[in-house]
């Protein structure tokens, strides 16, 4: 029944390889000695690249993976006592196993959102609760840029969720695990970032490599002073200080040069939407809302979303709405988003058949 499936997978960014160009990068790394935990000329250099990227001087704390990269930004902005206000659908909330509460013995205040994102209301309906001992005290407001729901805040919305937060004296945390996607679809390059990160307020973010053509490199980024001693510190006490740093360096400079990591994002991007719009000729408006990003998420009866699954993995997404997630990577090609609208098409035939 099917044809050979698509050559990749549309379950997650996460299942797409290492760019050509990182792995170049890693391998011109691995020569000779160098002195381990970023006593390194890579990671010197990169930290200047984040400079230049950010326009003004961050403080740059290289990490391995997404969760722990979470943990160590949120360890260096809350105060004791304090609670992290989040959506419902944020990672840090629904895909970290409880790390936060566990690691930083902290307790998560998780909001009902709007397509995974925060409100204004929602700041100021929590903010309620400051002053008062009995309840959690919201301390730092995260933000997940792209959401989970593959929606993306405007530069205007993070700006007035700052002003909010910062109002009532907390700090702004952003979960970027996809900020390159994001910063892809504004389309103004690396000005883009700097509108959508600096000019907004925001205190620190998490920077995502891995989904974006990396293997294991994340980081921490502090747009305010902060002390890189006691950054060192907690970074080695959540178990994200590595020792061959040069080669998580060394990543981020390959994707950095020339803004590659936002070429790899938009490319992404494009083949969401190019998988979205062939997806309308087959199922209409269950193929939902045009992507934001590198996913979106059909609303599929079992009859189809079972068997297509079978033979081309993809994650179920909300049970309760039958909504899937399709997500495209760097590595996406226009031919692997024809063989998989082939394999919908056929699906869906057979289906209407049955009924």
């Amino acid at each position: 029944m099917f044809p050979d499936p698509p050559g990749c997978s549309f379950a997650s960014d996460n299942a797409a390889g290492i760019h050509p160009d990182v792995v170049a990068a890693i391998s011109a790394a691995n020569t000779g000695h160098a002195l381990a935990y970023g006593a390194d000329r890579w990671t010197s250099q990169v930290e200047q690249e984040f400079n230049d990227l950010f326009g003004q001087e961050v403080s740059v704390f290289l990490t391995l993976n997404g969760t722990g990269t979470n943990i160590l930004a949120l360890a260096t902005m809350l105060q004791p006592g304090e609670s992290v206000l989040c959506t419902d659908w944020s990672h840090v909330n629904d895909d970290e196993a409880a790390a936060p509460e566990r690691i930083l013995s902290t307790k998560l205040i998780p909001t009902p959102s709007t397509n995974g994102k925060m409100s204004v209301d929602a700041v100021h309906a929590r903010a309620e609760a400051l002053g008062n001992i009995h309840h959690a005290q919201p301390g730092v407001l995260s933000l997940t840029q792209a959401t989970e729901w593959g929606t993306t805040y405007t530069v205007d919305e993070i700006g007035e969720l700052c002003d909010v937060a910062h109002s009532y004296g907390m700090r702004v945390h952003l979960d970027g695990a996809r900020i390159a996607n994001a910063v892809a679809a504004l389309g103004k390059g690396r000005d883009g970032l700097r509108q959508m990160v600096v000019e907004t307020g925001i205190d620190t973010m998490s920077f995502g490599g891995t989904k974006n053509g990396l293997m294991a490199a994340e980081a921490v980024i502090h747009l305010s002073p902060y002390s890189k001693q006691l950054g060192q510190h907690l970074r080695k006490q959540v178990n994200q200080l590595g020792s061959k740093m040069r080669f998580v360096a060394a990543q981020f400079l390959a994707a950095l040069n020339e803004d590659r990591w936002l070429d790899w994002a938009s490319h992404a991007n494009s083949m969401a939407a190019v998988l979205h719009a062939g997806a309308v000729n087959i199922i209409g408006e269950a193929a939902g809302p045009p992507p934001a990003v590198n996913s979106m998420f059909p609303v599929l009866p079992d009859t189809v979303a079972f068997p297509l699954r079978e033979w081309c993995f993809f994650w179920g997404w909300n049970t309760a709405s039958s909504q899937h997630r399709w997500m495209t990577s760097w590595d996406t090609t226009e031919a692997d988003v024809s063989r998989f609208l082939e394999g919908l098409a056929l699906v869906v035939e057979g289906a209407e058949k049955r009924n």
